[in-house]
């Protein structure tokens, strides 16, 4: 079984690579485009996707977030619906999750 210590170091671990890879994107999305149409296009396919990456790692920050800080509120490891602990094997897995196994499932019907 990981503690808690452990479970925070790997969550500020994540959070710093998706600091840094968040910093990338945006340098990467403040880069001129070409003046040819046909590259520009291409590369604004590629802002697309960027964007995309960018939300999604945004939305991961938020979730670690909200995870360091039921460790700081000592709720962390408990499910946030039904009060009771989330498995060791799903927080090994999913280390921001809030919901346990049964709850996640329910809100995902």
């Amino acid at each position: 079984m990981t503690d808690i210590a452990a479970r925070k170091a790997a969550l500020l671990k994540r959070l710093s690579e998706l600091d840094t890879r968040l910093h990338a994107i945006e340098a990467e999305l403040d880069e001129p485009h070409s003046k040819d149409w046909e590259e520009s296009a291409v590369e604004r396919e590629g802002d697309e996707v960027l964007e995309q990456l960018g939300q999604s790692g945004q939305d991961e920050i938020l979730r670690i977030r909200a995870a360091l800080q039921r460790i700081r509120d000592e709720e962390y490891g408990f499910c946030a619906r039904c009060g009771e602990d989330i498995s060791p094997e799903r927080l090994d897995v999913l280390p921001d999750t809030p919901l346990c196994r049964n709850c996640a499932g329910a809100v995902a019907h």
